[in-house]
């Protein structure tokens, strides 16, 4: 009497088509706040936001008008800041490209071109920026919260970028969902003092600065995380008992 082995370990889960979101997301069926494209949009003024808080003080390349305190004693300060923000945003502005459909199905060679202005342009200069120059330079409120998603920022784009160049697409995606998360996570903070100064909102701004600076990318990595979870159980019905690892696409029993 022959007996059917049960699999066992670790099974890998096929690679999904990097497109199976939108493409599920979009039926007409489907309630509006499932829809893919309004949440797009949500990004994008997001990203819009960001880009005319942060650039029109650092045009005039005047200190005065610098959001972010400057250190006297350390000339090049203002440069290296404007240097930041241009990067940062331009790392806002392609990550929004790099997430839209479309653009990913029609024209994959500039959704990988976009890809690499993000990572290249975008992040490592950004991020290296914030840790080896604004940080040494800046009051300590906060700072510790800021290296740490700085450093999950470049790690989690840089780590995205080597499973994309060895092409196992499933884990790229996944990564560059929490590189996504972790770009916006500052702009939490931008938000809220537009709200304090135009809606007469009473904050302590030392406990606001230091609160964003480590809240706002914790709930934007568990955010990525549900996402994850969710999609792969709503693309999986019938997959094996067991957890599922968003990051490496495996159930694990």
């Amino acid at each position: 009497m022959s007996q059917n082995p049960q699999p066992t370990g670790v099974q890998v889960i096929p690679p999904e088509h990097p497109d199976a979101d939108a493409r599920s997301s979009s039926r007409p069926d489907r309630p509006w706040w499932k829809q893919y494209y309004p949440w797009l949009a949500v990004l994008g003024g997001t990203v819009v936001f960001n880009l005319l808080w942060a650039f029109p003080r650092y045009l005039t390349t005047d200190p005065r008008d610098s959001r972010s305190e400057l250190d006297p004693n350390f000339h090049p300060h203002l440069g290296f800041l404007i240097a930041h923000v241009t990067c940062g945003n331009l790392a806002l502005m392609t990550m929004t490209l790099q997430v839209w459909p479309w653009l990913r199905r029609t024209h994959p060679a500039v959704h990988r071109w976009v890809g690499r202005v993000y990572v290249w342009l975008g992040v490592v200069p950004s991020s290296l920026i914030v840790l080896f120059v604004l940080i040494p330079h800046r009051a300590n409120d906060g700072s510790t919260g800021l290296g740490f998603g700085a450093v999950l920022w470049l790690g989690t784009t840089l780590w995205a970028w080597r499973k994309a160049r060895l092409r196992r697409y499933a884990e790229h995606r996944r990564w560059m969902i929490y590189s996504f998360a972790l770009a916006l996570f500052t702009t939490y903070g931008r938000i809220v003092v537009y709200m304090m100064l135009h809606w007469g909102l009473n904050v302590n701004i030392r406990i606001l600065v230091e609160a964003t600076s480590w809240g706002a990318w914790v709930v934007n990595l568990l955010a990525a995380q549900w996402y994850l979870e969710y999609t792969a159980r709503r693309r999986g019905k019938n997959l094996p008992a067991g957890r599922y690892s968003p990051a490496t696409g495996a159930i694990r029993n």
